[in-house]
């Protein structure tokens, strides 16, 4: 199952730093046609923390948006699902 259905936001730091702090949950960031990265956590800290560049291969394919999903269930297993659906390129392991 993927995101709940909602308006994408601009992935800007002013969009991020609007979040309520510990938020947990998952989140996706993308460009057109591109599932960039999911990732689960507290959703501001863990955005911020790829805007300040903490994966360089987010950095290279510069999202343009991100969506989320505030759960209380697990987390592991909701961001395993949404990686195996939307197969995002920066979740891909090598070797």
């Amino acid at each position: 199952m993927l995101f709940p259905q909602q308006t994408p936001r601009a992935y800007a730091r002013s969009n991020v730093e609007a979040l309520n702090k510990n938020q947990m949950g998952v989140y996706g960031t993308f460009k057109q046609g591109l599932w960039v990265y999911v990732g689960k956590g507290d959703i501001r800290q863990r955005l911020l923390d790829h805007l300040n560049g903490d994966n360089p291969c987010i950095t290279k394919q510069g999202p343009t948006h991100w969506v989320d999903e505030v759960t209380n269930g697990d987390l592991s297993a909701r961001e395993k699902q949404l990686i195996a659906e939307l197969n995002p390129v920066c979740n891909q392991k090598t070797g």
